[in-house]
């Protein structure tokens, strides 16, 4: 059977069989160093360390010279496979069943590794004598964890090489429903926050000698989750917060905690920046925080604005070719959650376009091997396009 597979197809289930749960590397990466590489392909391995994160492997590989510089980016790392006896195959099997590729970052986004591996490596062996411009890719191993030692570094040191980029398209699951739904030409903004009060641990039955931060958090919770932030607009959706956690860390019902801590999450359209925002948040606490209230509230610094590209060469021949290959007319979006296209849109301009992301991050995560086979058309022929060659 796997003498039958098309080379994206082969490619992804090589990579979904290389555990590569972040911030493992797994193999993964090595795997497309030796295809790259082997196509001709200069390949560097590139290691990222930072405080309290951990250590993260990174590739990039790059052919070809001068302009235009097109670039590929995506990760190779995943999400953890959850209860693996749950899975109806194994997630690093790369089982194939009824048309489908099984396993753990098929959708999410080993499939759209594979497919623009595939694509690019069709597309210099069409040019023997030299591509008419540069190809590299951006790969990291750190998207799905803190973010802190992959994308973000790998551009700044790409940068360090001399390497200046025109565009990207990032291989994300962006379709709904059907390959050629839909292009990310931009995302909400994402800003983290942790607020922590303290109070005096106690016994509830001598609530005099003590003091409950419990009751102070629900006020300041309440003060920012209530609050309509704006209604968005043309270009996106209105911002939207969520608390995510609260913690006590407390065990017994017979004390009264000394802290208590929660985390937020908000994403936000272009009527906000960070800066603007953090400020909005402060002010609300603030206002509906009780006199002598002990509490303090943090940003987490992997906080990155909104951003809409606006190149329409990008969009367009990516458009025609998802338009010549599926028949669909792709919806431009702003939709859904974050991305390394946050870090990248610094750079060039960007775009993302993968498979379809119904099975991402769930049990059982599985796309459709003629998907990966379109995908693949698609990038092959925007890259005939982008190049005019």
């Amino acid at each position: 059977m796997t003498d039958t597979l098309s080379p994206a197809v082969q490619i992804c289930r090589d990579l979904i069989r290389c555990p590569s749960v972040t911030p493992a590397e797994g193999g993964a990466l090595s795997a497309l160093e030796k295809l790259l590489a082997t196509a001709g392909f200069g390949v560097s391995r590139v290691t990222f360390s930072d405080e309290n994160t951990p250590d993260v492997e990174n590739l990039f590989a790059t052919i070809g010279s001068g302009k235009p510089h097109f670039v590929f980016a995506g990760h190779t790392d995943v999400v953890p496979v959850g209860d693996e006896a749950a899975w109806t195959h194994g997630p690093f099997d790369g089982a194939i069943a009824d048309g489908m590729l099984h396993g753990r970052g098929t959708a999410d986004m080993k499939g759209g590794v594979a497919a623009f591996a595939a694509a690019a490596i069709d597309y210099v062996k069409a040019h023997p004598d030299g591509i008419p411009g540069q190809i590299s890719f951006l790969i990291t191993g750190d998207e799905e964890g803190p973010a802190v030692n992959g994308t973000v570094k790998l551009l700044d040191w790409a940068k360090t090489q001399g390497h200046t980029f025109d565009a990207c398209i990032v291989g994300e699951p962006t379709n709904p429903n059907a390959l050629g739904d839909a292009i990310k030409v931009g995302r909400r903004g994402s800003l983290t926050g942790t607020v922590k009060i303290n109070g005096t641990q106690g016994h509830v039955a001598y609530q005099h000698l003590a003091d409950n931060p419990v009751p102070g958090m629900l006020k300041l919770l309440s003060a920012i989750a209530e609050v309509e932030l704006d209604k968005g607009n043309e270009r996106f959706q209105p911002s939207n917060l969520e608390i995510t956690t609260v913690d006590v860390g407390n065990t017994a019902t017979n004390v009264i905690p000394a802290h208590v801590m929660a985390k937020f999450n908000i994403r936000f359209n272009d009527q906000w920046t960070v800066s603007s925002l953090s400020q909005q948040i402060e002010s609300l606490l603030e206002d509906a925080a009780p006199a002598g209230l002990d509490y303090s509230i943090e940003f987490a610094r992997e906080s990155t604005d909104s951003f809409l590209t606006h190149d329409e060469a990008l969009i367009k021949t990516l458009s025609n070719s998802i338009k010549a290959v599926t028949g669909r007319t792709p919806e431009l979006s702003t939709n859904g959650g974050t991305s390394d296209a946050r870090f990248i849109k610094n750079y060039c301009a960007v775009v993302e376009f993968g498979l379809v992301g119904q099975t991402m991050h769930k049990v059982d995560e599985h796309v459709a091997v003629s998907d990966i086979e379109q995908l693949s058309d698609i990038y092959l022929r925007f890259l005939q396009d982008y190049f005019k060659v």
